[in-house]
């Protein structure tokens, strides 16, 4: 099922997805396609690594976003930040549905900056992005988590008008 554009249409600015620069940082945001995909996975290596997560085959963080991005079931977003070479930072939104508000929802599951692109306005950039696609798209809502000690990304949510929820989260580990 393909809920975030058609294969092809995606990354490096081509297409669809073209490229965003951001008025106030001057961070140019881009959707991530097949050419992105090894900036991309680096990225998302980071983020895992940032969350302690243990990958046991080097390839496996790639290989998930490009089947994602092929089949369009995410959207990645990636980030440069002016004077810092290379890309810097990325976000990855999957579609949901409120059964409460009976439309889609999005949430947005991973936002990462690398430590070089850190305090250059990136973070906040991917997240108005995010934001903006998802009014356009006419969806209900936003919906993220994080750390309970990420004090800096929490910041960041509530500055841009995330409210934290009262609602308790809970996953159950199947393998």
């Amino acid at each position: 099922m393909r809920m975030f554009g058609q294969v092809g249409t995606q990354g490096g600015g081509d297409g669809a997805g073209g490229t965003v620069t951001d008025e106030g940082s001057g961070v140019v945001l881009r959707v991530a396609g097949e050419a992105d995909l090894d900036t991309a996975a680096e990225l998302f290596r980071g983020y895992l690594d940032f969350y302690e997560v243990t990958v046991q085959e080097a390839g496996a963080p790639r290989e998930f976003l490009a089947e994602r991005i092929a089949k369009g079931e995410s959207l990645v977003l990636l980030a440069d930040a002016p004077g810092i070479p290379g890309t810097v930072g990325f976000a990855q939104v999957y579609q949901a549905f409120s059964s409460l508000t009976l439309r889609t929802a999005w949430i947005l599951n991973d936002l990462y900056v690398a430590p070089a692109g850190r305090r250059t306005g990136a973070g906040r950039a991917l997240l108005r992005e995010v934001l903006r696609r998802a009014r356009e798209a006419g969806v209900a809502g936003v919906q993220l988590e994080t750390a309970y000690d990420n004090h800096v990304a929490q910041g960041l949510y509530e500055s841009e008008g995330f409210v934290r929820e009262e609602f308790h989260v809970y996953f159950h580990d199947l393998g």
